[in-house]
């Protein structure tokens, strides 16, 4: 007897060593370019301007091949707990980490593109089961992405933020949550704007660290820092958006290069930690070499890498512009992000903001650069979106 679209069941990550075996051959034979011809005197902010450096990359290469181990890892996602269920006959894959408090709330916290459930892993306990019993608590699920990690690759298209949004709340309803609240940031902001905007009756609020105003609006009456936010933000699709360009209009393509060369998906990657995070040179500032390696190397046994390209495809510049979000919102701009959207921008898609941060720290990727202050924050804002709903 065959099981019901709508059975949950439990999942375990084993790479198999025949696997890690090859990648490690690959990153041997690995075919490299010369060093790039920019400025070389370190510590130089032009080093990274045509990309990842040669020395950096191989220096990474070298540790991935040599020292970096999976199989920690791997353990962590199966001690949280991990699971696949089948919903419009795709298999997705979540963690889903249920919090020891009798007051704890749903969350579903979603990822973005160039990360993965690694972007999670370091925050699902505490907010789950937070150290402070004052602070509030979680029954924390973090779903992969449709064609990204132990997720299934859509095969048909359609599976774009919207169809992405609606299998959240079936997902959040097989788990007994017909209410709770959404995080996300980069696509997973883009995502919980739109589970704010489309299913009040099962969102109770949201948080995002990426908000969108609708388009067209004027810059008159900003602050000069918002105005600063604008340009910068003009300035990233201008000339620092080459990669959204190819994953929308030629996913296919560059996807051969993510999954047939583990250098090639690493540079790829390893660039958008460099640019996004709060750092001056190298993301391993703030994110350690394994956290990153642990991102990167999932998307390679998965095969994931032409696949998790094709959300740019689905949804490039898709979000609604008549989409309003009337459920009590939080926004936090991190002060390096690649997008800040300012506050009378932002009033005027999600209509009832209750709390507003702007931190000192953190860039595109907050829950691994600065996670205690992310946490926090995160506590903070849901506590504010759960009160407004009360």
């Amino acid at each position: 007897m065959s099981r019901p679209t709508s059975d949950v069941q439990a999942f375990e990550a084993h790479a198999t060593d025949a696997d890690l075996d090859d990648l490690r051959a690959r990153l041997a034979a690995a075919r490299l370019p010369e060093a790039e011809t920019v400025h070389r005197a370190a510590p130089d902010p032009r080093r990274w301007e045509q990309g990842v450096p040669l020395a950096d990359l191989v220096d990474v290469v070298n540790y991935w091949r040599t020292g970096y181990d999976w199989r920690p890892f791997e353990e962590r996602l199966n001690r949280i707990g991990q699971f696949r269920t089948t919903i419009d006959g795709l298999g997705i894959h979540f963690l889903h980490r249920r919090s020891a408090r009798a007051d704890a709330t749903p969350v579903i916290l979603t990822h973005g593109w160039p990360d993965s459930i690694a972007r999670f892993i370091d925050v699902v306990d505490e907010l789950a089961d937070p150290a402070d019993a004052d602070a509030p608590a979680f029954h924390v699920v973090v779903p992969s992405l449709p064609g990204f990690g132990y997720s299934d690759k859509p095969a048909t298209t359609g599976w774009g933020t919207e169809k992405i949004a609606a299998a959240w709340v079936e997902l959040m309803g097989r788990l007994g949550y017909s209410k709770f609240v959404a995080h996300g940031g980069d696509w997973g902001g883009n995502i919980t704007t739109v589970l704010g905007g489309r299913f009040p009756a099962h969102v109770l609020g949201i948080h995002t660290t990426f908000a969108e105003g609708p388009p067209g609006l004027t810059t008159d009456g900003l602050t000069a820092v918002e105005r600063k936010w604008t340009e910068e933000t003009r300035d990233f699709w201008r000339h620092r958006a080459a990669y959204a360009k190819q994953q929308a209009t030629r996913p296919q393509t560059i996807g051969y290069s993510l999954v047939d060369s583990p250098v090639g998906l690493l540079a790829w990657i390893l660039d958008k930690f460099a640019e996004w995070s709060d750092t001056e040179d190298s993301p391993f500032e703030t994110i350690s070499r394994d956290r990153i390696l642990d991102d990167v190397t999932l998307y390679w046994l998965t095969r994931t890498g032409a696949s998790a390209a094709r959300i740019y495809y689905e949804s490039h510049n898709s979000l609604d512009p008549e989409l309003r979000v009337d459920v009590p919102s939080a926004l936090t701009m991190y002060p390096r992000d690649v997008e800040k959207c300012p506050r009378p921008w932002a009033q005027e898609r999600y209509r009832q903001i209750v709390r507003w941060s702007t931190p000192e720290a953190g860039g595109h990727f907050p829950s691994l650069e600065v996670p205690e202050y992310f946490v926090k924050d995160l506590q903070e804002g849901l506590a504010a979106v759960l009160a407004a709903h009360r």
